[in-house]
């Protein structure tokens, strides 16, 4: 357990979230987006600002904004619990590319929140990857949330490194629901997969 110690932190509320993490940080990225999240949904943004489709008022894919990530060779990672809702699913598949870059991992023991962003942006709130959740809904309609973004580089190592404990599949041969969880994160070709994407941050 960390020692209690003071850091810089804001607080973000509900529309906010869309605001600072989807349209600001997330979208700006240069190394990494890690994102945990117990539900994963369909989530419609705006186009980006000078855009034929900003123009016209169109919504995208948040899936555009991971594909456009992964192509500048930012390593997005979503850990979720939960099974992706269809809408994300049917949109995902229609992205071949991303199919092959987007690293996507399913733990049902996953209930954290968080967004970590190049190893300087953490975010651990209430939120789930949804947009309802994240704010992309309209007013009245977006979920009521809460959270807290800080750059404190103690809190930054040690949620990424219970995020990649997590990921690797370090937990999973002393979990007691091994039984029911539909893909242990350690089974020998994911445990292969772990073991070359390591090598590669080294």
């Amino acid at each position: 357990m960390l020692e209690a110690r003071s850091v810089r932190a804001r607080l973000i509320v509900d529309r906010e979230h869309y605001d600072y993490l989807v349209k600001e940080a997330i979208e700006k990225a240069r190394f990494s987006v890690w994102i945990a999240t117990a539900n994963v949904k369909e989530m419609m943004v705006e186009a980006p600002i000078g855009t034929t489709a900003r123009a016209r008022g169109k919504y995208l894919s948040i899936l555009d904004s991971f594909d456009a990530l992964t192509k500048r060779g930012v390593d997005v990672r979503l850990l979720h619990a939960g099974l992706p809702s269809r809408a994300f699913r049917e949109a995902l598949g229609k992205r071949k590319r991303l199919v092959k870059s987007l690293m996507m991992r399913r733990c049902p023991r996953v209930h954290l929140k968080l967004i970590a962003i190049d190893g300087r942006i953490l975010y651990l709130g209430s939120a789930n990857f949804t947009g309802a959740g994240l704010g992309a809904k309209g007013e009245g309609r977006r979920n009521f949330e809460v959270g807290i973004v800080t750059d404190d580089d103690v809190m930054l190592d040690a949620v990424q490194a219970r995020f990649d404990t997590i990921w690797s599949g370090r937990e999973c041969r002393t979990c007691k629901l091994r039984s029911v969880c539909p893909k242990p994160l350690d089974t020998p070709v994911l445990a292969k997969h772990n073991q070359t994407v390591r090598k590669r941050m080294t």
